[in-house]
C-alpha cells in the first residue's frame, strides 16, 4: 500500500489550505454567531473548482480523483465546518448522483452549471416521519401527463434556502414500496415548490438548513434522474459517497482541535511551567493524535476504493462512523485542556464541539452506519 500523495494532490491541499487560511477563517467566528450563509466564499470556491472537483471536465467538472477532494475537505473543514458542509452536499451529493445516474440532458442543463460552481444544489431525502428509515417517502409525485407533480415536505435540508437545483426523492407508485420511489431534479423558483426558515441550529451554523415544501408543484418528466422507480437506490448509492465527505468534514473538525489543544498547552501555564510537560495534558494529545490517525487510514481507504472502482460501501461507513467519533472526542478533549477558556468562543474550541456532533447524525446516523457494516459482514461469502 502506498501512503505517500501525489505530487498533484499535494498541491490541491496546499491551495485549499491557503484558501482556507485567506478566505474562509477571517469571516467564520462573525458568521457563526450571525449565522449567516458565505455566498461570497461559495462563490470564489466555484471559480476556483472545488464544488465540481471529481466531476469530469466534459461536464465542467475539475476532474480530479476522490483523495485529492478529502484532503480539500480536510483543509477547508478544519477552519469552517458549515462552509464544508456546503462543500461536500454539492460535490458529494449532487454532482456525482447527477453524473453518475443522469441522463445527457440533465447532466448538459444542470450538472455543468452545479460543477462550474455557477449554481448550487441540494439533496432533499429526509422527512418528517422518514428519518434513518428512507423507505417511507410520503411526498408523492403523481404523473400529469408530461410532467409530475409533486406534494409533501422535506426535512433538515442542506441549502435549502440557496440551492438553485434540488434533488428530490418522491413516491411515484405507494404499491411498489421503496421501489416506487423516484428521484427528481426542482428548479428554485418553480411554482408549488417553497422552504421554511432557517433551522437554528447548534453547530455549522453559517450553512443553511430548512425544510421543503411542494404543493402541486410540476416538474417535467425529463428531471426524473435515473429513472422512475430508482430513487430509493439513487439515494443510497450516493449517500454512500457521501459518507466520505463527512467523515472528512469530521476529520478537519478534529485536526483543528488537536492542533489547538497542543499549541495551548505549550502556551499555558500551570504550577510553574507549560502543561505541555505534565503527563495528564500528554496523554490527553497523544491519544487525540492516534485516533486521528486512524480516522484518516479509514477514510483514505474507502476513497481510494472508490478511485479503484472498487466496492467501498462498508468502508465508507467505517470511515464516516468512525471519524464523527472521534470528532466529538478530540473536540471534547480540546476544551478540557484549554479550561475554562475552552467554554467560550474567543478560543474557538466550543465551536469545534458543536460542529462535531452534527456528523454523528446527518448523512446516516452513527447507528445506521453500524447496521450497514453489519450487513457486508453478514452478506460476505
Amino acid at each position: 500500500m502506498n501512503f505517500d500523495f501525489t505530487e498533484e494532490q499535494l498541491m490541491i491541499q496546499e491551495s485549499a489550505r491557503d484558501f482556507a487560511q485567506n478566505e474562509i477563517a477571517p469571516t467564520a467566528v462573525d458568521r457563526d454567531i450571525k449565522a449567516e450563509f458565505p455566498t461570497d466564499i461559495i462563490k470564489k470556491m466555484g471559480e476556483l473548482g472545488f464544488l465540481g472537483m471529481m466531476v469530469s471536465p466534459d461536464h465542467g467538472g475539475a476532474g480530479m480523483d476522490t483523495i485529492s477532494y478529502v484532503l480539500a475537505m480536510i483543509e477547508i473543514s478544519k477552519v469552517d465546518a458549515s462552509v464544508g458542509v456546503i462543500m461536500s452536499v454539492n460535490n458529494s451529493l449532487v454532482c456525482w448522483g447527477l453524473e453518475e445516474y443522469g441522463s445527457d440532458f440533465i447532466k448538459q442543463k444542470y450538472l455543468v452549471p452545479l460543477a462550474k460552481g455557477e449554481k448550487l444544489g441540494s439533496f432533499a431525502l429526509s422527512e418528517p416521519e422518514a428519518g434513518s428509515d428512507a423507505t417511507q417517502q410520503h411526498t408523492i409525485a403523481d404523473r400529469d401527463g408530461e410532467f409530475f407533480s409533486l406534494n409533501g415536505m422535506k426535512n433538515w435540508i442542506t441549502n435549502g434556502t440557496t440551492a438553485d437545483y434540488h434533488l428530490v426523492m418522491a413516491t411515484t407508485d405507494k404499491t411498489k414500496g421503496h421501489k416506487g420511489i423516484s428521484t427528481f431534479l426542482v428548479e428554485k423558483g418553480t411554482p408549488g415548490f417553497g422552504h421554511g426558515k432557517k433551522e437554528d441550529k447548534l453547530g455549522i451554523r453559517s450553512s443553511d438548513t430548512c425544510s421543503l415544501t411542494f404543493e402541486n408543484c410540476r416538474v417535467p418528466k425529463e428531471n426524473i434522474v435515473w429513472e422512475e422507480g430508482k430513487g430509493f437506490n439513487f439515494a443510497m448509492n450516493t449517500l454512500n459517497g457521501g459518507r466520505i465527505g463527512i467523515a472528512s468534514q469530521a476529520l478537519g473538525i478534529a485536526e483543528a482541535s488537536l492542533e489547538a489543544a497542543l499549541k495551548y498547552s505549550k502556551e499555558r501555564k500551570a504550577f510553574g511551567k507549560e502543561i505541555a510537560v505534565l503527563q495528564a495534558i500528554q496523554f490527553k494529545l497523544a491519544d487525540m493524535a492516534m485516533k486521528l490517525d486512524a480516522a484518516k487510514l479509514l477514510t483514505f481507504k474507502a476513497a481510494a476504493l472508490k478511485d479503484a472502482h472498487k466496492k467501498y460501501f462498508a468502508e465508507a461507513a467505517m470511515a464516516k462512523l468512525y471519524a464523527s467519533k472521534i470528532a466529538v472526542e478530540c473536540a471534547l478533549e480540546a476544551i478540557q485542556i484549554h479550561g475554562g477558556y475552552g467554554y467560550v468562543r474567543e478560543y474557538l474550541v466550543e465551536r469545534y464541539l458543536r460542529d462535531a456532533k452534527i456528523t454523528e447524525i446527518y448523512e446516516g446516523t452513527s447507528e445506521i452506519q453500524r447496521i450497514v457494516i453489519a450487513r457486508s459482514l453478514l452478506d460476505a461469502k
